[in-house]
């Protein structure tokens, strides 16, 4: 049956919904259109994401955004070129959904077609599950593996890529929640924005008033990529797939990442932090 533009769906832990996911989202060409989740809560209704705030309008709750693949941007916004800097562009791709191979309440299997001017640049496959750990706290696991259909190889940059010392975004991103008071970041053995922002730590945890986030990454691969972190200008976290070179994928490969979320209620302190991720990597 043929989903409608905006077709969505709950995801749910204990009988609670704890996120949307929008497959269609209607948008500008401009925020490189993509499927997303938001709102994503606590289990106590607590959001922690943002959709198209007004910092950062190409911000769309969580999922996966690359800034540079070949040349064409799956990010949104500007462009940073090579001694230009940020530059409005018309090359921005789509990430189309094509359908789900599995889909129920507590989670979903996703093909997807990345997509700009016309050709088909990579296949992606996404599964996102959500599992609860305590009474408090809950677990997204996502993981999305990105294969090149085509008879070339196919690369993934960043702005450090490309020139912007400390900008490797692209790839795994959650944009989280806005408060009054900047969130607190920290590793098992880091803490602050500097400190942590372009490390590699096999968890990081952002922390706000009365929400906690701890990503972690649950493979090999997915361990080596730094960390991209925001607290400052806005509180945004995500994995970065190009930070020293380009990412290249050959013909017919496929590169694999997976990031998993412990959602919790509350600010969890370092104890807490690496016990929930434990749990929720290895369950």
């Amino acid at each position: 049956m043929a989903q409608a533009p905006d077709a969505s769906v709950v995801l749910r832990v204990a009988g609670r919904p704890v996120g949307r996911y929008l497959t269609r989202p209607e948008l500008p060409a401009r925020l490189s259109p993509r499927p997303f989740l938001h709102p994503v809560t606590t289990l106590a209704g607590t959001a922690v994401t943002e959709l198209s705030p007004a910092d950062h309008t190409h911000h769309l709750g969580v999922g996966v955004a690359v800034p540079d693949v070949e040349g064409h941007n799956f990010w949104g916004g500007r462009t940073y070129v090579r001694d230009r800097g940020p530059t409005e562009l018309d090359n921005h791709g789509i990430q189309r959904h094509v359908g789900f191979q599995l889909c129920d309440s507590d989670g979903f299997v996703e093909e997807l077609r990345w997509v700009a001017a016309g050709t088909e640049l990579l296949r992606e496959r996404r599964t996102v599950a959500a599992t609860e750990l305590t009474h408090a706290a809950w677990a997204l696991d996502f993981t999305f593996s990105l294969t090149n259909g085509t008879a070339d190889p196919v690369t993934i940059g960043s702005p450090a890529t490309n020139g912007r010392p400390g900008a490797a975004y692209g790839g795994f991103f959650w944009r989280a929640r806005k408060e009054d008071r900047a969130p607190d970041v920290f590793t098992a053995d880091a803490e602050g924005e500097a400190e942590v922002h372009g490390g590699r730590a096999d968890w990081l945890a952002l922390t706000g008033t009365d929400w906690s986030l701890v990503f972690a990454g649950a493979t090999d691969a997915t361990r080596r990529d730094p960390w991209f972190v925001r607290t400052g200008e806005y509180p945004g976290v995500g994995s970065s797939l190009a930070s020293a070179e380009r990412l290249t994928i050959a013909p017919g490969a496929t590169a694999v990442r997976r990031v998993v979320t412990v959602v919790a209620d509350g600010r969890l302190g370092r104890d807490e932090a690496a016990t929930l991720v434990r749990k929720a990597v290895t369950q």
